[in-house]
């Protein structure tokens, strides 16, 4: 695995995130300055499986530092997950002389790099491209901080018809096994109670919180949920308060897929571009199977299948910050 990588494949995978196309400007244009070939890979693995291989250019990453989503598509398969869908993919790679990978992505897609790379003889590097930010080993994941700007953008609007109207509202942010959204726009947005999958939800003391709070006539009351969290998304805690408090006019607000979009805000774009530039100095110094994370503004790395394997932890700090400013 210590060869000399000449030639570069890029893919993301998994969900979109903004900023993965910072990376793959990042990538290409670095690997270009060094005098190697660039190769993107359209769908992911699947665009490995099918021969979906394009040489990439300085002008094909023109103009789109800026944008959200990925140029190079993304998609899950089910045919990698097999040895004769990796072999297919494999053999499409050599094809084209590629012999190093840059995977952009999160845990599923670090997972099929791993195995890829301990099956055949192609060094893989990880850039950590994940709304959730729920992969251990970096401070910040590619598109986290614009999908949690966005999350404030909506809230702060909800926050406004409530007041209005002397609402309590219930909103679900995205996070299916980390509550990092969550937590950080809820606190951001001077949420009264924010329900992650990190910590048990005591749902009762959620509702006795209300009614103190409505005998204080604070009518005005949001509550975040991650769609991950053990009572369920929004809608399922809505049927709980309503039970219990059937007077409080409660609305709901799922803010879905619009956090995965928009254009990257800046501390992304910088993000994606020390890392994509980082990846290929890592596959010229002869490294392979690590991620490449940020922890302290410094590069940091971690092995894949330990940035697989390890989740992040939310301290007990942060949770007893949302209980004293929600007071």
């Amino acid at each position: 695995m210590s060869k000399k990588v000449h030639k570069i494949g890029v893919l993301t995978s998994g969900g979109d995130s903004p900023g993965m196309n910072a990376a793959i400007r990042a990538v290409v244009r670095t690997g270009l300055y060094h005098n190697m070939e660039v190769f993107g890979i359209m769908r992911g693995y699947q665009g490995m499986i099918d021969d979906d291989i394009v040489p990439m250019h300085s002008r094909s990453v023109a103009n789109i530092i800026q944008r959200g989503g990925t140029i190079l598509k993304t998609a899950r398969s089910k045919d990698f997950y097999t040895p004769e869908g990796r072999k297919k993919a494999y053999d499409n790679l050599k094809k084209h002389g590629i012999d190093g990978l840059v995977v952009i992505g999160g845990d599923g897609s670090f997972r099929g790099a791993q195995k890829f790379s301990n099956e055949f003889d192609i060094p893989c590097i990880g850039l950590p491209g994940t709304i959730d930010k729920d992969i251990a080993g970096s401070d910040f994941t590619i598109g986290f901080d614009t999908a949690v700007n966005t999350a404030i953008e909506a809230i702060d609007k909800i926050r406004d018809t409530a007041d209005a109207h002397d609402r309590l509202f219930i909103i679900e942010v995205m996070g299916r096994d980390a509550g990092y959204i969550a937590l950080h726009s809820g606190i951001a947005t001077g949420a009264e109670h924010i329900l992650i999958p990190e910590t048990k939800t005591d749902i009762e003391a959620v509702v006795d919180s209300l009614e103190e709070k409505e005998r204080r006539k604070k009518l005005v009351n949001m509550i975040v949920v991650a769609e991950g969290d053990e009572t369920g998304g929004a809608n399922e805690v809505l049927s709980i308060i309503k039970k219990r408090l059937p007077h409080l006019d409660t609305r709901v607000c799922i803010l879905g897929h619009i956090q995965r979009g928009g254009s990257p805000s800046c501390l992304d774009r910088l993000i994606a571009s020390r890392l994509g530039y980082a990846a290929v100095d890592c596959l010229l110094e002869g490294k392979h199977n690590i991620m490449i994370g940020i922890m302290n503004n410094k590069l940091h790395f971690t092995a894949l299948d330990k940035a697989v394997k390890a989740k992040q932890r939310i301290s007990e700090e942060w949770m007893k910050i949302v209980k004293i400013l929600a007071s």
